[in-house]
């Protein structure tokens, strides 16, 4: 498989380390997304659209919104005032080089390149003598952001302000800018930026955790790319202090800051600071070995998954204050779920497997990636949507503004966090440790794995998410002895998310079938993967077929809004209807529970989608049947503004 970059980019989105290990860490290893190539047409397809569309555009709305205009201010190479309204738009900046910078290690672009140098440039002369840098307080520290009310002091407003949230993205883009490259241009400028922050901040010093969390997760990277401990021991005085009332007066629940997270078991308050802040606990629990951070961490993804998560895998119920609502409160047409919500889930997630090696992780991953999380942007790669409910009457403009996805927000940090997840998924399909090789994402593709006993590549064959038929040949460099884990999703054990959220009303059961080299095997099945242990040769073959029956799923009786509802999905893909498949209007229809569903491939209609078609009730006509048609949810609002719903009522037909 070709390569395209220094060895140094060890690991991807979750784990970017260029030293030897010699610490606690995850116990579990992805396999870098640069050491894994998409050769498939569902997710290859999104990347050449992100590296062809999503981060030029991105890159040309930061020019014309004046984000990067405010670099060349800051540095006094321009005249003029901040341009933007939020105090952290200099964080869009940041996510579009990190994604920028992903994409160059797969897709090698000299202009590209040149350009973030260039950008880069801008940013290290903005920055101040001793580190700082915000844009906005450097450029005229009196006249701050319109939507901003703090002083025009340092660190004066650190619960909204936003000065290490900034930070945060910044390190995240300058690591990832470094591994790809090998240049320190970017990487020096955080540092010296993270060292004014670790003199500013911690016992003694200033006691305030940010308001908006982030700064954990780069200072994290940071502490992996340089070795340096004391990122790592800033990172967990963030974590420790938030919730600690010494040193700090308490933001409350909103910035999940009422009580320490060792007392914490409840997701509340801003959905994305939350996501943000378990993958930032999950990073320092890896590399302390502290188990009391896991242990509240899990405790409160249970109460996410069992009480608090969309069927698409968003999260964030309430539009005011973009925030987990109670437990079972999760409206359709009023549901938040912000497009950066959905990224955050399955940053948090896949740690929560690297650290417990359990599917069910994956499985909530898996359901937001392809649904809560790709709804978020359209298959044109340029325009998106920040929240993303489940039901619309095609008339409230709910994605600020609009009753469509649009070019960019005021607030656009969804559209620059698509930019930089998408070029790192490949990261999050396989994983190793030891002697052991996950597969735990389905996809045509090619991956080297490095293992105890030595090097490994694998090839996928499949037509998944459309398809449950998947071929893989195993290739290890000489016959060895190891083992390989395949995931077996929760979806095809008749359980669409762990614990009892949301269940199958179908119960007719469908083979799992497994053969190695063509023969039947007996499966071993542990934490939700097939296990296989032998001695590989190369060319040895495994195939494994899993049921893509049309699935009709109830929700948990205490989830007031789907009471005497249906969704309806197949495989992975959660679908919805729209009122242009369906004669105008979806809000009439009705479903019945005990009736079949048939599945196609179009290859012409939303760029190649299996339809779900059978019958519906016509609520308005006396249950009338007609024609019924379903598209993945992820596709939806392509076709014109109109109707549009993922659970639609039970009625019996006649």
């Amino acid at each position: 498989m070709k390569k395209t970059f220094s060895p140094l980019l060890l690991f991807s989105l979750v784990i970017l380390c260029a030293r030897e290990k010699t610490a606690p860490d995850y116990p579990i290893q992805p396999v870098p997304f640069t050491y894994v190539q998409l050769t498939d047409s569902f997710w290859s397809h999104r990347l050449e659209i992100n590296r062809e569309v999503t981060i030029p555009s991105a890159l040309r709305k930061c020019e014309k919104t004046g984000r990067i205009r405010n670099f060349e201010i800051a540095a006094g190479q321009q005249d003029g005032e901040f341009q933007s309204p939020y105090p952290f738009d200099d964080s869009d900046v940041y996510k579009i080089i990190e994604g920028a910078a992903y994409s160059l290690a797969t897709f090698p672009d000299e202009k590209l390149s040149a350009y973030l140098d260039s950008l880069i440039a801008k940013i290290a002369a903005a920055q101040e003598d001793d580190g700082y840098l915000m844009t906005w307080r450097t450029i005229n520290p009196n006249k701050p952001p319109t939507e901003w009310s703090g002083s025009a002091e340092r660190w004066s407003d650190i619960g909204g302000g936003h000065e290490l949230y900034n930070a945060g993205h910044m390190y995240e883009a300058a690591v990832a800018h470094y591994q790809v490259t090998g240049k320190r241009n970017f990487l020096d400028v955080a540092i010296k930026n993270a060292d004014l922050i670790y003199n500013t901040f911690g016992p003694g010093k200033l006691m305030q955790p940010p308001g908006h969390q982030e700064i954990e997760i780069g200072l994290v990277k940071l502490y992996r790319v340089t070795g340096e401990k004391k990122y790592l021991d800033l990172a967990q005085f963030f974590i420790d202090q938030r919730g600690n009332s010494a040193g700090h007066e308490l933001y409350g629940a909103y910035s999940q800051d009422h009580r320490p997270i060792f007392e914490q078991n409840e997701a509340v308050g801003h959905a994305v600071r939350a996501g943000y802040f378990y993958s930032g606990v999950a990073d320092v629990a890896a590399l302390t070995g502290e188990q009391a951070y896991i242990d509240a961490i899990d405790n409160i993804w249970e109460n996410v998954v069992s009480k608090k998560l969309y069927i698409t895998g968003g999260i964030g119920a309430r539009r005011h204050g973009e925030a987990f609502g109670d437990n079972y409160e999760l409206p359709n047409a009023n549901a938040y779920n912000e497009t950066c919500a959905a990224i955050a889930n399955v940053m948090w997630n896949f740690r929560m497997f690297l650290l417990k090696g359990e599917s069910k992780y994956i499985d909530v991953l898996e359901r937001t990636l392809y649904n809560g999380l790709l709804s978020g942007i359209s298959l044109e790669g340029d325009t998106y949507f920040y929240p993303n409910p489940l039901a619309s009457d095609g008339v409230a403009a709910f994605n600020q503004g609009a009753t469509t996805r649009k070019e960019w927000f005021n607030c656009s940090c969804c559209p620059s966090n698509i930019s930089r997840f998408i070029p790192s998924l490949p990261g999050y399909f396989y994983a190793h440790r030891d002697d052991t090789i996950y597969v735990n994402l389905y996809a045509a593709s090619h991956a080297q794995v490095e293992l105890k006993s030595g090097l490994v590549q694998i090839s996928q064959e499949t037509d998944y998410p459309w398809d449950g038929r998947i071929k893989l040949i195993v290739k290890p460099e000489k016959v060895t002895h190891f083992i390989v884990k395949l995931r077996l999703p929760g979806w095809s054990q008749h359980q669409p998310v762990p614990g009892d959220l949301y269940t199958y009303i179908d119960t007719e059961s469908s083979a799992i079938e497994l053969t190695i080299n063509g023969q039947l095997q007996k499966t071993d099945y542990h934490n939700g993967f097939l296990k296989m242990t032998r001695e590989w040769q190369s060319g040895d073959t495994i195939e494994l077929s899993l049921p893509m029956r049309v699935h009709k799923v109830e929700a948990h009786v205490a989830v007031a809004e789907d009471s005497g509802k249906i969704a309806l999905e197949r495989g992975p893909i959660v679908y919805c209807a729209e009122a242009v498949d369906n004669f105008g209007k979806v809000t009439n229809l009705a479903l019945d529970p005990g009736s079949d569903f048939l599945s196609d491939f179009f290859e012409y209609v939303l760029n190649g989608v299996v339809v779900v078609r059978g019958f519906a009730a016509r609520t308005d006509k006396n249950s009338q049947l007609q024609d019924f048609r379903a598209i993945p949810y992820y596709a939806w609002n392509h076709r014109g503004v109109g109707e549009m719903a993922v659970w639609l009522p039970m009625a019996l037909f006649r």
